[in-house]
C-alpha cells in the first residue's frame, strides 16, 4: 500500500475570502509582519500500486472528484510504501 498526500489549493489568479479573512484577523492581533494568507486542503489516501500506478490513480481522482479546475490546482507526494 502506498501513503499518498494531495493537496489542493486556489489558482494564483483566484482570490482566497478565507484566507484574506485568517490575514486580517492575525493583524488584529498584531502580527503586521504576516503579508498574506492561503487557504488549501489535503486529502490523505491510501493506495494499492498492485491496482494501478500511483501516478495514474492519483491523477483521476484528484481530476474526477477533488478538484474545481475553474478555481483549483493540485500536487501530492508520497508519503509512504509499505
Amino acid at each position: 500500500m502506498t501513503d499518498v498526500r494531495i493537496y489542493v489549493t486556489y489558482k494564483e489568479s483566484v482570490f482566497d475570502p478565507q484566507g484574506d479573512t485568517i490575514k486580517q484577523a492575525i493583524h488584529a492581533l498584531g502580527h503586521d509582519e504576516v503579508k498574506d494568507v492561503k487557504v488549501g486542503k489535503f486529502f490523505d489516501v491510501t493506495l494499492d500500486p498492485s491496482k494501478k500506478d500511483i501516478k495514474t490513480a492519483v491523477k483521476e481522482v484528484a481530476e474526477e472528484l477533488l478538484v474545481n479546475f475553474n478555481l483549483e490546482t493540485y500536487r501530492y507526494e508520497i508519503m509512504e510504501e509499505a
